[in-house]
């Protein structure tokens, strides 16, 4: 007997002819079927509405209200006797009502915008297959597309035949960690069953412009964010190479190993790329393992136009993050660790679970991919991904990178001399980031530096940031 059947036999049982037996009036009741169309039809006008609603420019982006107003607006309680399906689908549309229209036109906020009609069906597919990663004999499409995906990705990096391994990790802080994990081991494979009081104390190196999912990733897995050493950024937030190197021998000197260095394609403010060839080399000479961050940017790799910003990301020693759900627009979450050992993962992770992991199926358990994650339970990602690429293509997915480029390149001159516009930095946008300061009138005739900075910083705490995503800007 089902969960869901035996919830429904109990609630008829405790409301006979009530609200109970009302909601069990749905799948999987018995004669069922035309009762669970209507409602979930019901269920689809609400979103095609919603839909057709945020791609249009004459409303607006949210109907804001405060937490505390919005609390007391609706009745968000859990309550303890079920509600009518009337009353369900009340809550459906009050939802979408004070939800934030991430497909709007006039929607300018972080770097994953916009909604994709193929990659939204491909989502709707996966949460109606509701299936678990972990195994091929419960999963076995979705771990075949995520097989021949990973493969796809690896092929595009420039790895020799595709080859390596790979996961779909619920997002680049996950993945980021992933990397520091597997780096850690490969070095110290000891700490795996003793901990780190086997080893000595790593440094990892990483830049002042990185992203702060690597500080947390070493203070998850116990190394520590003093251990995390930045390295400084030129003036465009490009790591600089020569003091990644003087960085490491000092950690060298006062005891530490060097393990790790996380270099960005595509930092998350400036959108820089940092040197991947120079900081390899370096990587290569001092035996560290070399994690390239492309979350944001690692996208460009599709565009022949603009790849050239990666080049080196295919010396990366051990691993690079990839999140299609920003530059390809797939929606959230979509993020892949794509890892150039074939073996590492699972040498790194796996527990021999038994009950689950049996190596007596009849398949190649290679498929199992369950045991080289840190997940037990893994969400189906990888299907909208898929599902897209077979839609755009990769030219589709290189004609929108882009478009989006361009778009930043026009935004630049549009501003770059304007009156009241000043530039974070000289020079062209590296990726889609804008980065500009707005000065008030009062603020852009003083010639005092030091007291310019400091009335502009109480204007604006930071620079604005505008960004492209699927030809649409995003502001922060």
């Amino acid at each position: 007997l089902s969960p869901a059947r035996a919830w429904c036999q109990a609630a008829a049982q405790k409301l006979p002819g009530g609200i109970g037996s009302k909601l069990c009036d749905l799948l999987p009741a018995l004669d069922g079927d035309m009762k669970t169309m209507t409602f979930l039809q019901e269920v689809v006008d609400i979103l095609l509405a919603y839909i057709t609603e945020s791609f249009d420019r004459e409303t607006k982006v949210i109907d804001f209200h405060y937490p505390n107003e919005l609390l007391q607006r609706n009745n968000w309680e859990l309550q303890d006797e079920p509600e009518t399906l009337d009353d369900i689908l009340i809550s459906c549309r009050a939802t979408l009502k004070y939800a934030i229209k991430t497909a709007h036109p006039r929607y300018f906020n972080q770097l994953s915008t916009g909604l994709d009609m193929v990659g939204l069906a491909a989502d709707w597919l996966t949460s109606t297959a509701n299936t678990n990663m972990f195994t091929y004999e419960v999963a076995p499409v979705f771990v075949l597309l995520e097989y021949v995906t990973l493969k796809k990705m690896r092929e595009i990096i420039g790895w020799e035949d595709g080859r390596g391994d790979g996961i779909f990790s619920p997002g680049g802080a996950i993945s980021n960690m992933y990397a520091m994990l597997l780096a850690r081991f490969k070095m110290f494979p000891e700490v795996k069953e003793k901990g780190m009081s086997s080893v000595p104390r790593l440094a990892a190196f990483t830049s002042e412009h990185s992203h702060f999912s690597i500080k947390k990733g070493a203070a998850a897995l116990g190394i520590g964010t003093e251990s995390v050493i930045c390295i400084k950024a030129d003036e465009s937030g490009k790591m600089i190479p020569a003091d990644l190197e003087r960085k490491i021998l000092e950690a060298k000197q006062k005891g530490f190993v060097p393990f790790f260095v996380s270099a960005t394609a595509g930092t998350t403010v400036y959108g820089a790329f940092d040197p991947l060839i120079a900081i390899s080399d370096i990587c290569k000479k001092y035996q560290v393992w070399f994690h390239v961050d492309g979350a944001w940017g690692g996208s460009l790799i599709m565009s022949r136009m603009h790849k050239w910003k990666l080049d080196g990301v295919e010396r990366s020693v051990l691993k690079l993050t990839w999140n299609p759900h920003k530059m390809m627009a797939v929606p959230l979450q979509c993020s892949a660790l794509l890892v150039r050992e074939e073996g590492l993962m699972q040498n790194c992770n796996q527990m021999h679970a038994c009950y689950l992991f049996q190596q007596d199926k009849h398949y190649d358990l290679s498929y199992d991919t369950g045991d080289k994650a840190l997940q037990c339970g893994r969400h189906v990602d990888i299907f909208k991904l898929w599902l897209m690429w077979r839609a755009k293509g990769t030219i589709g997915f290189e004609a929108q990178i882009d478009k989006c480029l361009e778009l930043s390149e026009y935004l630049y001159n549009k501003i770059k001399d304007r009156e009241g516009y000043e530039m974070v930095f000289n020079g062209k946008p590296q990726h889609t980031n804008v980065c500009f300061w707005y000065l008030p009138p009062g603020m852009r005739y003083l010639e005092d530096k030091e007291e310019k900075k400091k009335r502009l910083h109480k204007v604006s705490i930071c620079p604005h940031h505008v960004s492209f995503t699927r030809n649409k800007m995003a502001v922060l």
